[in-house]
């Protein structure tokens, strides 16, 4: 699914682009952005060398969300850098099509500008413009404070927690959280 090219203003004065990735001339930053961010914090699914797919397959990634009814991902791109991104996933089958799952990642010089809350808020218009979605779900690894902070602003709550579900390279274990937030209902709808 495509998102058109929108600016924001950072809260540190500078500007910052919202955009689809395109698969063609975006792929090496994309894959750039997953090496330095997974190598940034303990709080991404995948460690820094889990990160070295082909560039193909990259760019067959890309292509994918860009022609998908179902999947739609932004790209924040600041001074030819990408800062952070975003991914929301429609559930098309009938028992789960009223729900969408949403994850987001933001290099860590780039904390704290408001890029997170401004990347929720076009996910939860996304899916609020689409007929019958009525929750957004993500999760969450347990001690990531600063991003349970920021879910919660965006109105999600902790419905659930699976231990032991995370199992860093030191040995040690991690909670993952689940976590809700109810759309309203639309019109039409049961």
């Amino acid at each position: 699914m495509y998102y058109p090219e929108r600016k924001i203003a950072l809260k540190n004065g500078k500007e910052a682009l919202f955009r689809s990735p395109s698969p063609e001339e975006d792929a090496a930053l994309m894959m750039d952005f997953l090496k330095n961010v997974s190598r940034e914090t303990e709080f991404l699914l995948r460690c820094p060398e889990e990160c070295d797919d082909p560039l193909e397959q990259e760019v067959a990634f890309l292509t994918d969300i860009l022609g998908s009814e179902t999947k739609m991902m932004i790209a924040c791109v600041i001074d030819g850098e990408v800062a952070g991104n975003c991914q929301i996933n429609f559930y098309n089958r009938i028992k789960t099509r009223h729900r969408a799952s949403v994850a987001i990642a933001i290099r860590k010089k780039y904390w704290g500008l408001g890029i997170g809350t401004e990347m929720f808020r076009e996910m939860i218009a996304a899916a609020n413009r689409r007929q019958g979605i009525l929750q957004l779900e993500l999760e969450f690894i347990e001690g990531n404070e600063r991003a349970r902070r920021l879910y919660e602003k965006m109105g999600f709550r902790i419905v659930s927690e699976r231990p032991d579900a995370i199992r860093l390279q030191d040995g040690s274990f991690r909670k993952e959280y689940t976590m809700i937030k109810k759309l309203a209902q639309q019109s039409g709808q049961d």
